[in-house]
């Protein structure tokens, strides 16, 4: 298979592409349906190659028309295949009726029900394609069910069916698929959220359509590039890489202002400060002599600090106590480069305000707040999500979870890195420390979002390798910062 695509496309953009392909590169649909099949036939050999027993599922569009042909290539390669029929089949259309008829001239038997189903070593998900926009019921649900509750793994054709292409939202139920091999261009609602439950592995195959026909359409979504950060020069010195302070670690989440700071320093800023209670302040030193630990009861006391810091990051550990709104108010206008996390999105949430010198960084329920909505809304549509935050509030947002979104305005990043170890108390404030000490090595609000998104996922993955990914602890990804940032 080839290599994916940096680039991400709507469905709808997705059949414009399509179209424009036929016309011009004088191909009929099912000609291209039939690429698609032998694309997924040969994934079908490569991944499964002791399959011999195939159930192929149908449903009544252009997606089980692929499966009808994937059917058809494997019966006349000797295998056993299984075809059921989902909807009538005297209803089919154009290329999907073509390819059921292609699929009974070599004696293809359908089926329309699974009571007939016998044991079966790989499953073929041709049921709903890339168009499906309302909620999965009836016969076409029970069908999922009826995968799912396989114990043989599946391959989905083009996208599991019952995932949204466009958000990733499940749409009342959906195939639990091993491998989907997708076709043409990349489909963005198989990159994030949920999706990563839904679709495994995402093989491509771009059916040798041309790459000025997929640049018909613009795309607004695309796939985060590996990250790497320039060499230093040989005679630099700390006052190059910035000043970072720190704010919060209220009573009882001291370790959150820690954590942030830790990775502040590892990711290469040249100083980090931390601003917190006196208690906290008197013991910084003692965790990790390199930071500076000031005492923070009123702003007042940092007001020399101020002057001397390049990037504030505010929010780890920082609560919404009277003294932590005191904190937010005074800072929350201050014109450097910030990054706001955990709490400080929380009070912003309870007085909005729009600045373009911040980086917000939600998970889904701060994002929730932060949109006066539900979570399952927020989840819903992520893509839409990220950019209401942004419109709203201004500068970079970042939509965190599996495949982390990025944007500045229209176009959205999604990240390729990290795993479900990263589900863990402080996974957070690492990140937030991480884009702050990239802020203060000047790189710009975009950037230092990308690349921290992407190295913070890719240390947690190098440390999921030493001992697996239950019990990941954030302290143990600010240890694997060093390492990615300087690969």
């Amino acid at each position: 298979m080839q290599k994916l695509p940096r680039e991400l496309f709507s469905a709808q953009q997705a059949r414009a592409i399509d179209y424009t392909a036929q016309q011009q590169m004088l191909v009929t649909g099912l000609q291209l349906m039939t690429a698609a099949a032998e694309a997924g036939f040969a994934v079908l050999q490569k991944y499964y190659p002791a399959a011999r027993s195939l159930l192929v599922v149908c449903g009544a569009g252009n997606n089980a028309g692929d499966g009808y042909l994937v059917a058809k290539l494997a019966l006349q390669a000797g295998y056993q295949v299984q075809l059921v029929a989902v909807g009538a089949v005297d209803k089919l259309k154009g290329d999907a009726a073509a390819a059921y008829q292609a699929f009974v001239a070599v004696g293809g038997e359908v089926l329309h029900d699974f009571a007939a189903v016998a044991t079966v070593d790989l499953v073929v998900d041709a049921l709903l394609g890339t168009g499906l926009a309302r909620f999965v019921t009836g016969h076409f649900a029970a069908a999922i069910h009826y995968m799912n509750d396989l114990t043989a793994p599946v391959l989905a054709i083009d996208i599991p069916s019952g995932l949204n292409a466009d958000t990733g939202d499940i749409m009342g139920c959906a195939v639990h698929a091993d491998i989907s091999i997708t076709f043409i261009v990349l489909k963005q609602g198989m990159f994030t959220g949920l999706a990563a439950d839904y679709c495994g592995r995402v093989l491509f195959a771009d059916l040798q359509v041309p790459a000025a026909v997929i640049a018909s359409e613009s795309y607004r979504a695309s796939l985060l590039k590996a990250q790497a950060l320039g060499k230093r020069t040989a005679c630099a010195h700390k006052g190059h890489f910035g000043h970072v302070l720190l704010l919060g670690g209220d009573y009882g989440y001291a370790g959150a202002l820690l954590l942030a700071a830790e990775a502040a320093l590892n990711s290469g800023a040249g100083l980090v400060s931390v601003a917190t209670r006196q208690e906290h302040a008197r013991q910084v030193h003692l965790a990790c002599p390199e930071l500076m630990g000031h005492t923070l009861d009123n702003i007042s006391d940092i007001k020399p600090l101020l002057a001397k810091i390049t990037v504030l990051v505010l929010g780890p550990g920082l609560g919404q106590t009277a003294w932590a709104q005191t904190i937010w108010s005074a800072l929350i206008t201050d014109a450097r480069p910030k990054v706001m996390d955990a709490d400080a999105l929380n009070l912003l949430a309870n007085a909005p305000c729009y600045a373009d010198n911040w980086i917000l960084t939600p998970h889904p329920g701060e994002a929730a707040r932060l949109l006066r909505c539900t979570t399952a809304d927020i989840l819903r549509d992520r893509f839409g999500a990220v950019r209401a935050i942004q419109q709203q509030y201004g500068g970079v947002c970042l939509l965190k979870g599996a495949g982390t979104l990025i944007t500045a305005g229209e176009h959205v990043y999604v990240n390729t890195t990290g795993n479900p170890g990263m589900a863990t108390g402080g996974m957070g404030d690492v990140l937030a420390g991480m884009i702050g000490a990239l802020l203060a090595q000047k790189y710009s609000l975009l950037e230092a979002a990308k690349i921290g998104v992407y190295l913070h996922g890719l240390a947690a993955d190098k440390a999921a390798e030493q001992a697996g990914e239950r019990g990941l602890r954030a302290s143990e990804v600010v240890q694997f910062l060093r390492t990615v940032v300087n690969d």
